[in-house]
């Protein structure tokens, strides 16, 4: 299992990831980032190294 770290001080609220990783990563109405889970399942993972890789500010990692 992966955990998702986010820097909450870098994210611009842009929601590629949760475009990406909608069972994951969710916006509010004000554009602040929610994880719907912090430590992600194998079958999650692959996705969810999509969202990491696509913010544009590298707000998202993924530690082991």
């Amino acid at each position: 299992m992966t955990r998702i770290v986010v820097d909450f001080d870098r994210c611009e609220g842009h929601g590629l990831c949760e475009q990406t990783a909608p069972e994951v990563f969710r916006l509010d109405d004000e554009g602040e980032l929610h994880l719907t889970r912090e430590e992600v399942d194998a079958e999650h993972e692959t996705v969810v190294a999509a969202a990491v890789r696509v913010c544009p500010v590298a707000a998202l990692k993924v530690q082991p």
